[in-house]
């Protein structure tokens, strides 16, 4: 038993590794669209530009993509809350699926669904695999793991 676990070990520091990047690569692009909504479009702008496509509730759906897309981009670059992020990551591109990009064809180039597709399935990988070793979830679960536990 311990033979295999020591020669599983490479596989899952590989996983792990591998997890690290692909986390910090999608944040990265989420930080990028949550700060353009925010700073180089504005939320009033983002809101506009809502109402123009037709996203309903335009201006609390221009907070909540900013929100989500700048802070659930930094939580999975940290690795910290990343199911939580990783599902409303997912239901924001589900949104931006379903009122804007959906009708438009595949093809980003002709304002289709490839990109917030992929963000959006990859955001919910990530939210069911979880952040993997190399992260703030792991640090704080294996901190917290030796405590006692009281049930009411």
């Amino acid at each position: 038993m311990s033979a295999l676990r020591t020669l599983t070990r490479p596989v899952h520091a590989s996983r792990d590794l591998v997890l690290l990047i692909a986390r910090v690569g999608l944040g990265v692009v989420f930080i990028a669209h949550g700060w353009q909504k925010f700073r180089t479009n504005g939320l009033d702008g983002t809101a506009a530009g809502f109402d123009q496509m037709g996203v309903p509730a335009p201006t609390l759906s221009a907070y909540f993509a900013a929100f989500v897309e700048l802070v659930g981009g930094a939580a999975l670059i940290l690795g910290v809350l990343t199911t939580v992020a990783g599902v409303l990551l997912a239901v924001n591109m589900a949104g931006a699926f379903l009122f804007v990009h959906m009708s438009n064809g595949i093809f980003v180039a002709n304002g289709g669904w490839e990109l917030v597709v992929v963000l959006g399935l990859f955001s919910l990988m990530v939210a069911a695999i979880g952040a993997g070793r190399f992260s703030l979830d792991n640090a704080l679960t294996r901190s917290t793991a030796g405590r006692a536990t009281v049930s009411a």
